[in-house]
């Protein structure tokens, strides 16, 4: 049982009556309950200077729509201006007496109307949800200039509540944008254990997450909580390890917290405020500049109200000497008393002068919850002024409206959804479906000056309703902090990774709590914090720190590089070599040892084994679509005229010796077989060769496959039977030659043409075996290395083998070159 509903603390007769409550004090005592006697009433205490202000905000708009002659012009607004106490059984009690008046007499006709036809308040979700519970039951419509849960927007459960200040559904999204923008992803939350924090915070900590923000501890106060709970609480919040502090709190959580955080030394933390303190001017004091400095929150934005100012100057315990509200207010602003007492250090007079005394009540500087009680009446005053249908109605042109007796609370709530009207500050007012404003914040900085003084410094904004969606902008590229040398303060669980490195979540602890781990071969992160190492292109690789993708080394076998040159050393030394023997041969091409060794055979075979020692330069460089056609086509038919003149050779020989015929006929026959053989041996490689190149060619490919960090460039062999038809057939025809000079072995000691024919077969054969298993498992260039290895391998065993003791013959022992000696027949 509440108690006997107390008289209005301020009120006054009107056609309509606007009803208000406002916590116009702060402290509530708990009567002790007992079941003998009636129960005492509540009693509140501690007057708020603040929301004394906003009463007489709301008085003082009322007075100025009386004093108006374009609204309402022929009807009186009075008001009621109840105390809620900022707790939900006053405010119940407040509401009781709204709606049907101070009387306690029982003999009167119950009319079911409303003693106020609207509600202003009150100044604490908890407290207007409380009193919608009564009021909304008869639909009378309450704008609250100070309730922001969310819970409010629910046109259901709330169908007769308005308001002037926006959802905490934006401004908990706007903190949490707030956060992310200067990188805390490590809060500490604590809030006030009513509808106001709770749903507050929950929307925060929603938002925070998708936000990539962290919470390390979410902690509860109230007011009434017993001083024990609000050590712990800051006991956490000092053992914490998160240095910002998102506090929604009300003021009166906000005071409590503020006074063991200051004995407990709770300092060096970026505090984030709701709007129902970040621009209270009684905490911004050199008492708490140690803890508040630098604080940041979203507000609402502040407005002048012309007139205010000397209206409430002009408040004093004369204009009602039986108001005890208004003696109390003087008495704790000027610190005296009205009573004689002998306790009584000073004695009021009223003479006072409120101009010269500051505190919340004269302080105009940030009018932004007095200018939503301000646009709260005046939404009244409008919503009435279209129901009445006021408008023109006299010749002379003077507005007037049509007064009706029995005014519904519903046609009153209809006309409040649709009122839309701007004020003298250019503001436009209106209300969503759900009965609320459109949500714009400014975001305040709390901000010492060389004087010692905490200002508030607009310093970025904040506006949900623009058509594109939210929007967050700061002022100035940086907020001024706790001083001019301090760093923006950091606040997360791990730092941040480098770049390189990836984030993997420790088991156990929030996703904002990582390791870093480096990426892997391949993979990069090239920004702060991600979540996986990303793939570099097929042909890219990552750089040495794992930051950036590359494009991967090319590789090829290069003139430039060490093996190159050397190769392509041996490959010239080799052609100038065959070049040298032909010019011995061509000198001495009219000695026996020349003519008995076919001098038309030879000067091919020293041709084509030019060929073949020039034949690896076109394996060497960047491979590109003719220069792979060629190279292998090039291979295939010098090798094969090479062997092709051995094996002429080698026939020749195996006819001369073991023919019966005549020494001429055999001569003669022998010639025409000689180039018949070359030429056949050799068209059919160049045949192979050409099928090979219409049917599928080599071509120049990237293989990426064996390598990871690197593109190796080679010739695609187009068809692998093509190449191995190629090499095949070389292999056969030196099988051939090797048999055919094997079976030759015997022929006279002087005449060793079969004997070297048979060693640099040998020797061809033997490389050309070692190669096979080499050019399998080579990787990269060296698979190209090997087979010019083992073509400048077999020609110079070509040339050595078959030329070197001829040359010896020619340049230093000419007297065996005879035709006799090449008979064997000098002994």
């Amino acid at each position: 049982m509440l108690g006997s509903p107390e008289f209005p603390l301020l009120s006054k007769e009107g056609d309509i009556t606007v009803g208000g409550a406002f916590s116009i004090h702060s402290q509530v005592s708990k009567p002790l309950l007992s079941f003998t006697n009636d129960p005492e009433s509540l009693t509140c205490s501690r007057i708020n200077f603040r929301e004394f202000r906003f009463a007489q905000t709301m008085i003082f708009a009322i007075e100025e729509i009386n004093n108006s002659s374009s609204l309402l012009p022929n009807i009186s607004i009075g008001y009621k201006v109840y105390d809620s106490c900022g707790s939900t059984l006053p405010s119940m009690r407040a509401v009781m007496g709204l709606m049907n008046g101070q009387e306690r007499t029982f003999d009167k006709t119950c009319s079911g109307k409303s003693s106020v036809h609207a509600i202003i308040g009150a100044s604490e979700s908890s407290s207007t949800i409380a009193m919608l519970q009564i009021s909304g039951v008869f639909q009378i419509p309450v704008i609250s200039h100070f309730a922001t849960c969310a819970c409010l927007s629910n046109r259901k459960e709330y169908p007769s509540f308005f308001r002037t200040i926006p959802s905490d559904y934006y401004q908990s999204r706007a903190i949490a944008k707030l956060v992310k923008h200067f990188g805390w992803t490590w809060v500490g939350v604590v809030r006030s254990d009513n509808d106001y924090g709770n749903n507050g915070m929950e929307t925060f900590i929603t938002a925070a997450s998708h936000e990539g923000v962290c919470v390390e501890y979410s902690e509860a106060i109230s007011r009434t909580d017993p001083s024990w709970r609000v050590e712990r609480v800051v006991r956490v919040i000092h053992g914490g390890t998160a240095r910002v502090l998102v506090a929604f709190l009300a003021q009166g959580e906000m005071d409590i917290l503020l006074e063991e955080a200051l004995r407990q030394n709770l300092t060096g933390l970026q505090w984030v405020g709701s709007e129902s303190w970040i621009t209270a001017g009684h905490l911004a004091i050199e008492r708490f500049s140690g803890i508040l400095t630098g604080s940041l929150g979203f507000a609402i934005r502040k407005t002048q109200i012309t007139g205010l100012r000397e209206f409430l100057l002009k408040v004093n315990p004369s204009q009602n000497p039986h108001s005890d509200l208004l003696r109390e207010f003087w008495e704790a602003t000027f610190g005296c008393s009205f009573k004689s007492k002998l306790y009584v250090q000073k004695q009021c007079s009223g003479s006072e002068r409120l101009e010269d005394n500051s505190n919340p009540f004269t302080d105009v500087s940030q009018l932004r919850i007095s200018y939503n009680v301000y646009k709260a009446v005046y939404a009244v005053a409008h919503a009435m002024h279209n129901m009445l249908s006021c408008g023109p109605n006299d010749e002379a042109g003077y507005q007037s409206c049509q007064w009706k007796d029995n005014l519904q609370m519903k046609e009153v709530m209809k006309h409040l959804q649709d009122v839309n009207f701007t004020l003298p500050s250019g503001e436009s007012v209106h209300f969503d479906v759900n009965g609320d404003p459109a949500a714009i914040y400014e975001l305040v900085n709390w901000q010492g000056n060389q004087a010692g003084e905490i200002k508030f410094v607009a310093v970025g904004s904040y506006e949900a309703s623009i058509p594109n969606g939210e929007q967050f902008v700061m002022n100035e590229p940086s907020t001024t902090w706790a001083s001019e040398s301090q760093q923006r303060p950091q606040s997360v669980c791990s730092e941040s990774c480098l770049p390189g490195f990836r984030q993997a979540v420790i088991k156990g602890k929030p996703i904002c709590c990582f390791s870093c781990i480096a990426c892997g071969a391949g993979e990069i992160s090239n920004s702060s914090n991600p979540g996986e190492c990303s793939h570099c292109p097929l042909e890219y690789w990552s750089n040495g720190d794992h930051s950036q993708c590359v494009p991967k080394v090319i590789e090829f076998l290069s003139f430039g590089e060490t093996m190159g040159a050397l190769l392509t050393a041996f490959s010239l030394l080799g052609a100038s070599s065959t070049l040298l023997v032909l010019c011995v041969f061509y000198r001495f091409h009219h000695t026996p040892l020349v003519k008995a060794s076919n001098s038309e055979l030879s000067f091919l075979l020293l041709f084509s084994l030019t060929l073949c020692f020039l034949c690896p330069l076109t394996f060497i460089g960047r491979p590109t679509e003719w220069s792979c056609m060629l190279r292998h086509t090039a291979f295939g038919i010098t090798f094969a005229l090479c062997i092709s003149c051995i094996l002429a050779k080698t026939l020749a020989v195996v006819i001369a010796f073991k023919a019966k015929s005549p020494a001429n006929t055999v001569i003669q026959c022998s010639a025409p077989l000689q180039k018949i053989t070359v030429l056949s041996c050799t068209l059919l490689q160049v045949l192979v060769c050409v099928l090979w190149l219409l049917l599928a060619p080599p071509f120049p490919s990237k293989n990426t496959a064996y390598a990871t960090e690197r593109i190796i460039l080679q010739c695609n062999l187009g068809s692998a039977i093509g190449f191995w038809a190629v090499l095949g057939y070389i292999g056969l025809l030196a099988m051939l030659c090797f048999i055919l000079a094997f079976l030759a072995r015997k022929v006279p000691d002087n005449f060793n043409e079969a004997k070297l024919i048979t060693f640099s077969m040998l020797i061809f054969c033997a490389v050309w075996v070692t190669f096979i298993p080499a050019y399998v498992s080579s990787p990269g260039k060296f698979t190209v290395a090997v087979e010019i290895f083992a073509m400048l391998g077999s020609s110079f065993g070509l040339l050595i083998c078959k030329f070197a003791p001829k040359c010896y013959i020619l340049l230093l022992k000419p007297e065996r070159n005879t035709k006799k000696h090449m008979m064997g027949r000098n002994q």
